[in-house]
């Protein structure tokens, strides 16, 4: 979530950067239970560590030599695969709705009832305040990494989904 609101930020005001940032927080909580369906997936990704967002940094202009320490750091916690899949679903208001069906009985919802209405369905304040979030040109570099995948997961392939 952190990655996508600071390599594409809000409209000016705390308002939109609040805004903001719940829409790619739940595009992230989306991706990230699909990509870690279970307690276990998630916690092996957890030991292991994501990767990080060198790949994505370089794809939207970031120099990984100008971060400083603090920056770095957050940023080996970045999972490529989980914020290319965000940015897909917050590029496509049909294909979150897609994703957040395809959750529907998984592990990460059955304990208590789960609300995505700003992915599945923003409004005009939540387009206004992330309108670099939700542009799919702008977006299209980071989506396109992992859409086929994405893709799979959601259409039941779970062999083009890893």
């Amino acid at each position: 979530m952190e990655w996508l609101v600071r390599a594409f930020p809000a409209a000016e005001g705390a308002m939109n950067a609040a805004l903001a940032e719940a829409q790619a927080r739940q595009a992230v909580t989306v991706a990230a239970w699909l990509r870690y369906p279970t307690a276990i997936d998630a916690a092996l990704v957890a030991m292991a560590g994501p990767g990080g967002s060198a790949r994505l940094d370089w794809l939207v202009g970031g120099d990984p030599h100008e971060m400083d320490e603090a920056d770095y750091a957050w940023r080996t916690w970045v999972d490529e695969v989980v914020a290319s899949w965000a940015a897909g679903l917050l590029t496509s208001p049909a294909l979150a709705e897609t994703a957040v069906a395809a959750l529907a009985g998984c592990e990460h919802t059955a304990a208590s009832p789960v609300d995505f209405r700003r992915l599945t369905a923003p409004d005009e304040y939540d387009r206004r305040a992330a309108p670099q979030l939700r542009h799919p040109d702008l977006m299209a570099p980071v989506t396109d990494l992992h859409r086929l995948r994405l893709l799979a997961r959601l259409h039941g392939d779970p062999v083009g989904a890893d």
